[in-house]
C-alpha cells in the first residue's frame, strides 16, 4: 500500500468514527445502522448490550435513544493500524447523559474497533464499547430551552423526518406508511379496513376533518360501533357500552404526537378509547398529520400538554360544557404482534 493510500484510509475511517457521533447524537439509527458491515457488531458489555446485525443494531439503537432526556458524545482521535482491506483502532469518547428516568452521569469510554473496507468505503466490523470512568453524580446543567429553539407544534414536520419517524415505526413491528394529505388516507383506510368489519372510531379531529369519521359511521360499509354506543343508554348499558368500545376487528384513531424514534402517544379524559387501541382491536389503523412527529417521547409528552390538550378542552368546553384532561396516557413503543397497527403519516397538517 503506498503512503497515499495509507493517509487517504486514515482519513476516511477517522471520517467514519466522527459519522457515528453525528449519527448518534442526530437519533439517525438508519444512517447508524449503515455504517456496519451486514454483519458488524456493537457490542457494550457494562450495559450490557450485544447486536450483530444492521437490522439489530437499528433496534438496539431505538431501545436505547428512546429512554434519553438528552445525550451528549464526543469521540476523540485515537490510533488506527492499517492491514490491507481491514484495520483495527480504538476512538475515545466522552458522554453526558439524562434518561428519561432520572439516571445521569458522565463517562469516559473507549471504544475498540475492527474495520472492513467495502464497495461503499470503510465500514465498522465491530465496535467494542469499555467504560474507563463513570460518575453518576447528579449533572449541574440542563439542556437549555431557548426560546428561538422552541418547536411549533403547529408546524407540518419536514419530508426527512416524516421517513425517519416512518422507518422507525417499521423497526418497532408497525406498519407505516407516509401519504401525501387526507383525501390519500381517507381512500386508503378503506383499502385497509373491509367491508362488514366491526369498526371503532376514536373521537378525533383529524378522522371529522378528513372526512374518515363520515366515511365510517355513516352507511351500511362497515359494522360502525360508535353509532351503536350511542343509541345505547349509559345508565343501563354501560358493560355492553365498555364490551362493543373495547374489541372491535378494527379500531380507527389519531393521535397526540408520533415520535422520530417510534413511538405513538394516545391520550383520553374518560380512558374508554384506549384499550381497543392498546391491543383489544384486533387491527388498528393511526392516521397522524405532519404537525403531529416529534423528535423524542418527552417533546412528544409536552405536545400533548401544551398544544393538543388546550385545543381538546376547549372544543370539548364548547361541546359539552366540561374542559377536557390527559386522565389516561397510552404509549406504544412497539407492536407485539407485527403488522397489527398501521400508522398512516401525511405530508400536511391536519387536526390537533
Amino acid at each position: 500500500m503506498n503512503d497515499f493510500q495509507a493517509v487517504a484510509d486514515r482519513v476516511e475511517i477517522e471520517a467514519l468514527r466522527g459519522e457515528f457521533t453525528d449519527a448518534a447524537m442526530m437519533r439517525d439509527r438508519p444512517r447508524l445502522a449503515a455504517l456496519f458491515t451486514p454483519d458488524g457488531a456493537l457490542r457494550m458489555p457494562n450495559i450490557p448490550v450485544e447486536l450483530v446485525g444492521r437490522e439489530a443494531i437499528l433496534a438496539g439503537g431505538e431501545r436505547l435513544q428512546r429512554q434519553w432526556d438528552f445525550f451528549v458524545q464526543t469521540t476523540h482521535p485515537g490510533t488506527i493500524v492499517l492491514d490491507g482491506d481491514t484495520a483495527t483502532g480504538r476512538a475515545y469518547i466522552q458522554e453526558l447523559a439524562r434518561t428519561l428516568d432520572g439516571r445521569e452521569g458522565l463517562n469516559f469510554a473507549v471504544y475498540h474497533d475492527r474495520y472492513q473496507r467495502t464497495g461503499d468505503g470503510w465500514r465498522f466490523a465491530e465496535r467494542v464499547y469499555e467504560v474507563r470512568y463513570l460518575d453518576t453524580s447528579p449533572l449541574a446543567g440542563s439542556a437549555p430551552a431557548l426560546p428561538s429553539a422552541a418547536p411549533s407544534f403547529a408546524d407540518p414536520a419536514p419530508a426527512e423526518r416524516l421517513e425517519r419517524a416512518a422507518a422507525a415505526l417499521r423497526a418497532n413491528g408497525f406498519a407505516a406508511e407516509v401519504l401525501d394529505d387526507a383525501a390519500a388516507a381517507r381512500a386508503r383506510v378503506k383499502d385497509l379496513v373491509p367491508a362488514g368489519a366491526s369498526v371503532f372510531t376514536g373521537a378525533s379531529e383529524t378522522l371529522r376533518l378528513s372526512g374518515i369519521d363520515e366515511d365510517i359511521n355513516t352507511g351500511d360499509r362497515y359494522d360502525a360501533i360508535r353509532p351503536r354506543v350511542l343509541a345505547i343508554d349509559r345508565a343501563t348499558g354501560a358493560d355492553e357500552i365498555r364490551r362493543l368500545v373495547a374489541s372491535p376487528d378494527y379500531v380507527v384513531n389519531s393521535v397526540a404526537a408520533v415520535t422520530e424514534t417510534g413511538s405513538l402517544v394516545l391520550a383520553s379524559a374518560s380512558g374508554s378509547q384506549l384499550p381497543a387501541n392498546a391491543g383489544g382491536a384486533a387491527h388498528a389503523v393511526w392516521i397522524a398529520g405532519a404537525q403531529k412527529v416529534v423528535p423524542d417521547l418527552s417533546t412528544a409528552l409536552r405536545r400533548l400538554e401544551e398544544h393538543a390538550l388546550p385545543l381538546e378542552s376547549a372544543r370539548a368546553q364548547a361541546v359539552y360544557g366540561v374542559p377536557s384532561a390527559v386522565n389516561r396516557l397510552l404509549i406504544l413503543n412497539a407492536d407485539h404482534h407485527p403488522g397489527r397497527g398501521t400508522v398512516l403519516l401525511l405530508r400536511e397538517a391536519i387536526g390537533y
